[in-house]
């Protein structure tokens, strides 16, 4: 299991949308507070479609709370400010994997305090940053290939003729 952490996210339809991928891959999505939206938008809902009820959340009211109740996880931090590529670093079940706000990012000390786990998606020069929502996919993604994609379904039911 892996979890996902949205440091004040923004856009409701963004978190909605994380919130459905962290469901269909067992992954606990974490919610630092403030919130750009009410948890309950329903924006945020009708992104998520009907993947609540396999969804775990947990909310948090800032990065202080957050850090004091996971104090022995192994944190990654999605920046594009990172040295390395995403696909570089070696995942592990039960890591953290952080993302920023989108108009921001994660806060500046919290990268310079540790590089080693800054990691980034590549992109042309010119290009900021790829949506949150997907951003998210293309990392939770990796690392779950790297675990071996443990407790989900490899192949879906193939027509037959």
């Amino acid at each position: 299991m892996l979890n996902i952490v949205l440091v004040e996210p923004e856009i409701p339809q963004n978190t909605g949308n994380i919130a459905r991928t962290c469901a269909a891959t067992g992954c606990v999505l974490h919610l630092v507070e403030p919130l750009g939206f009410a948890i309950d938008d329903k924006r945020m809902k009708r992104a998520g479609l009907d993947y609540w009820h396999l969804l775990d959340v947990r909310m948090y009211k800032n990065l202080e709370e957050f850090f004091a109740k996971n104090p022995s996880g192994r944190y990654f931090y999605a920046t594009t400010k990172a040295p390395r590529a995403y696909h570089e670093a070696q995942y592990r079940d039960g890591d953290y994997l952080m993302f920023g706000k989108e108009t921001k990012g994660l806060p500046e000390p919290l990268l310079i305090e540790h590089p080693e786990r800054c990691v980034r998606i590549p992109m042309r020069e010119g290009a900021r940053s790829l949506n949150l929502s997907n951003s998210v996919a293309v990392i939770v993604f990796e690392a779950l290939r790297q675990t071996g994609f443990a407790n989900l379904e490899l192949a879906g039911p193939f027509p037959q003729q």
